[in-house]
């Protein structure tokens, strides 16, 4: 019988954002500008840091490699959600949900490392900036950002590999709209109590240590903003700060409700809004608030599209002028 009740659940059916068919084309309009304008920010910004050899720092190496797994992040979610709209059966298969909660894992997870990287970077540069070039160097920054990418595989796998020790039966409807962990421990008929118990160590740990991180260096920088004489370095420091922890502060708390918060995994109803946000609208703010209030990124941003035009220019009026952008 559990194997017969298994072979039945081999697809689930997405409830959703909302059962409202009237909304659907100007829901698919909002969510397909919105996926636009982040797939659009974060690849341009890794782009231009690619392309930018003054931009080749551990900072932006950093923030390259947020802006993307923000789109890996967008790309897991986004194009599912705008199918379903016009889909009559919205159908997954177990094998296409476990790959979405996958890639989402993923990029949630080597977030959360890279964001403690940029702090504590950050926290180098302002509070030891005579020894930032050997605490901080290329070396030690590449190293960081494998050892993010190799936690967020391993992380991503034990929990896929939990998810398939389940025997899924009775109702195949998801209560979300996407695959996500504790919507499928909900219809689990196994009890799914070892699984939520890891979530809890392992997510949780992920937290305490990044977020750890990321306080102390916050408020490390904080004593030395407060330091300086200049009111003009006090007041560039602080809005930078104010927009990073802004970002931050979101991230992780969705993320703690979501993982953390024991009453969270037996709530369905408040899963939506929240997983909006780390889903959807933090990798569409993250470009904005990382990059557009950056005076290197727009000074680079200033620098290639003055390139091109001149480029363009110069090929115009001269035909066997070839393009050379280094």
């Amino acid at each position: 019988m559990t194997k017969h009740n298994h072979s039945l659940t081999t697809e689930f059916v997405l409830m959703g954002l909302m059962d409202h068919p009237d909304l659907n084309t100007l829901l698919f309009v909002l969510f397909f500008v919105i996926y636009l304008i982040t797939m659009m920010g974060n690849l341009g910004l890794v782009a231009l840091i690619v392309t930018e050899h003054r931009l080749h720092t551990p900072m932006y190496i950093f923030l390259g490699n947020l802006a993307l797994m923000d789109s890996c992040c967008s790309s897991a979610i986004s194009p599912k959600i705008l199918e379903d709209f016009f889909s009559e059966d919205r159908k997954i298969s177990l094998y296409e949900c476990m790959g979405q909660f996958y890639f989402l894992c993923l990029a949630e997870t080597v977030d959360c490392f890279l964001l403690a990287a940029m702090a504590y970077d950050r926290y180098v540069a302002i509070c030891r900036p005579l020894h930032y070039h050997t605490m901080m160097s290329k070396q030690i920054c590449i190293q960081m950002i494998i050892g993010a990418y190799i936690a967020g595989n391993v992380h991503s796998v034990i929990h896929v590999f939990l998810l398939l020790r389940l025997t899924f039966c009775g109702s195949h409807k998801i209560n979300h709209f996407f695959c996500d962990i504790l919507p499928l421990y909900r219809l689990s008929c196994v009890d799914p109590y070892i699984n939520e118990l890891i979530v809890f160590i392992i997510a949780g740990g992920i937290q305490i240590i990044t977020v750890t991180t990321v306080l102390v260096s916050y408020l490390c920088i904080l004593s030395t903003i407060f330091k300086m004489k200049s009111k003009d370095g006090k007041g560039k420091a602080s809005s930078t700060f104010a927009s990073h922890f802004l970002s931050v502060s979101i991230f992780y708390g969705s993320l703690f409700f979501m993982y953390v918060w024991p009453s969270s995994a037996k709530e369905g109803d408040k899963d939506i809004p929240v997983a909006i946000f780390y889903t959807l609208v933090i990798p569409l703010l993250n470009p904005f608030i990382y990059s557009l209030r950056n005076t290197e990124v727009i000074s680079a941003m200033k620098r290639t599209l003055k390139k091109r035009k001149l480029h363009t220019i110069l090929k115009q009026f001269h035909p066997s002028y070839k393009t050379d952008f280094r």
